[in-house]
């Protein structure tokens, strides 16, 4: 398969490795999105406090807020670059799977559902 010989702008690459986002960002809107989804995902969490299993909602909102302070971190004393920002997008995932297992137990739980 030839590849199309049509000019294609510079910046625009398909592969997602070549992003701004993943190359030349700054980190400032890993750290904003990153703010954004640590309090969504605390927002969540904080309802659940007296649900049972009791301190998973706690250890999760724990979890969330460290996280969050290490992509802080991460973003004042990192070499800005790929590695910067790799390290923040590891920080933004965690977050949201952390999110999402502490909801996911306190619910199972309260659905008496068993693992």
């Amino acid at each position: 398969m030839t590849r199309d010989r049509r000019k294609v702008p510079i910046g625009t690459s398909p592969r997602v490795r070549d992003q701004p986002s993943l190359t030349t960002s700054s980190g400032r809107s890993w750290l904003l999105l990153g703010g954004l989804l640590s309090l969504i995902a605390i927002g969540v969490l904080i309802p659940m406090l007296p649900l049972e299993p009791a301190g998973v909602a706690l250890t999760g909102i724990c979890v969330v807020i460290a996280l969050y302070t290490a992509m802080i971190v991460a973003r004042l004393n990192a070499q800005p670059g790929r590695q910067m920002l790799a390290l923040l997008a590891t920080f933004m995932i965690a977050i949201a799977v952390v999110g999402l297992i502490c909801v996911g137990v306190v619910a199972a739980r309260q659905g008496e559902v068993v693992f």
